[in-house]
This record gives structure tokens, sequence and C-alpha cells, in this order.
């Protein structure tokens, strides 16, 4: 087994036995997603939804008895977002899925904090998701310098990031008319969870499997584009029909 197999274990193996001790502990729900109704692939992947919550949950009391601002995590967020397409640009692909993991972690505890405080505000709700935008689009642009030595790379990269900002502009243009649409498979936690483990694994299984670098992240990002505009289809289709019966 190479370096990079083994380390890709390791990392496996642990997320594994923390997943065994959440179960033993009781498997709790998480309360503020559940409120949200946040899901994960439909709800296929909530296991691993609650899972992370819990994993990361400790990390919370911490912040809000310091009484850190949500914003200071927002900004956070967006300097892994740079970090991250940055790495991925250069080849880092291990060290890039890890600045994306770290933002992701930065955008769930600042909600989390402004709740926890009662300090929710609409500053606070535009400054969030304008950001995220901003974060998703620094890790594409990663990925598309990254694929140059692919012919179809730069363009899935591209299609990948193009589907992912009309998901989220549907979603905002029709709660701007009054009309809330959620729903959709690729979602912002699917595409940076797809990220993610594309950037853990590709290293590793390319190498095993004798596969061109960046093969697993190519995919991946087929996958994301693919998935982006079916949703953003299925989005822009249910909001016009309850547009257009008002």
């Amino acid at each position: 087994m190479n370096d990079s197999l083994l380390k890709l274990a390791i990392a496996l193996g642990c997320a594994l036995l923390s997943m065994l001790v959440y179960l033993a502990s009781g498997r709790r729900m998480d309360a503020d997603a559940t409120r949200k109704g946040s899901q994960l692939a439909l709800g296929l992947g909530n296991f691993l939804l609650h899972w992370f919550f819990w994993v990361i949950a400790p990390l919370e009391k911490p912040l809000v008895r310091g009484r850190v601002a949500p914003l200071t995590l927002n900004l956070a967020g967006l300097a892994f977002g740079v970090i991250s397409g940055v790495l991925i640009a250069f080849g880092r692909l291990g060290w890039g899925g890890i600045a994306i993991l770290l933002g992701g972690v930065c955008d769930v505890l600042d909600g989390r904090i402004a709740r926890a405080r009662n300090i929710t505000s609409r500053f606070g709700a535009f400054i969030d998701s304008t950001l995220d935008r901003y974060v998703e689009v620094f890790a594409f642009l990663g990925f598309l310098f990254y694929l140059h030595h692919m012919a179809a790379g730069p363009f899935w990269a591209a299609a990948a990031m193009a589907g992912s900002l009309i998901v989220s502009y549907a979603r905002a243009r029709g709660e701007s008319l009054g009309v809330l649409c959620k729903g959709g498979l690729m979602q912002r936690a699917e595409r940076m969870s797809l990220m993610v483990g594309a950037c853990f694994v590709d290293g590793p299984l390319t190498q095993a499997m004798g596969l061109v670098e960046g093969t697993i992240v190519f995919w991946a990002l087929v996958l994301i584009a693919v998935g982006t505009f079916a949703t953003s289809a299925y989005r822009t289709v249910w909001i016009a029909a309850r547009l257009g019966k008002a």
C-alpha cells in the first residue's frame, strides 16, 4: 500500500470509528438542523449530515461563550475558500479539500452561533449567502485551472460553477417573489461533499489504479454540473408554476 492510500485508509478508519461512537451515544438528531429541515441527498445522506453536526458540536459552545461574531466566521469561511482555490489550482488537492471542509464548518457555525445568541438579522443572512457564492466560485476556479491538462476539464469545471450559481439564483429570485423552493438533489451541501471527497481520494485512487491525476475530480465535477443544471431546471419549473397560479 502506497503512502497516499495508507493516509486515506487511516482517515476513513478514524471517520468510521467516530461514526460508531456517534451510534453508541444514541445517534442524536441535531435539533438545529431538524428545525431548519436540513437534508443531504434528499434525505438519503441524513445520517452523515447529523454525524457531521455531532462532530463539530463541541466547537459551538466555546464560540458562543467567547462571543465570537458570526461575521468573523463568515470572513474566515471566505478566507478558506480563497485558500482552497489556490491550493487546488496548484495540485495540492488534499490540502485544498481540507480548506473547503474548514470553510464549510465556518459556514455551519456562523448561523448556529447567530441563532444561539439570538442575533440573527437580514444583514447576516445577506452576507452569509453572498459569501457562500464567493467561496464556491474560488474553489471551482481552482478546479478549472488544475484541470487544464484534460481537454474537457475546464469546460466541466465551468459548467459546475455555472450550474451552482443558477441553483442559488433560482432559489433567491423565487424567494424574493414570495415562493420558497429548497428542493433538488444537488444543493450546496451535496456540492461541497463531492468536492471535498474528490479532493481527498483523487491522489490515492488515481495512483493505485494507474489513472491520470485529476480523473476522480473530473468526474465529480461532471456529476456536479449535470446535477446542478437538473436542480436549477426543477426549481425554475416549480417556482414558475406557483407564480403562474398566483
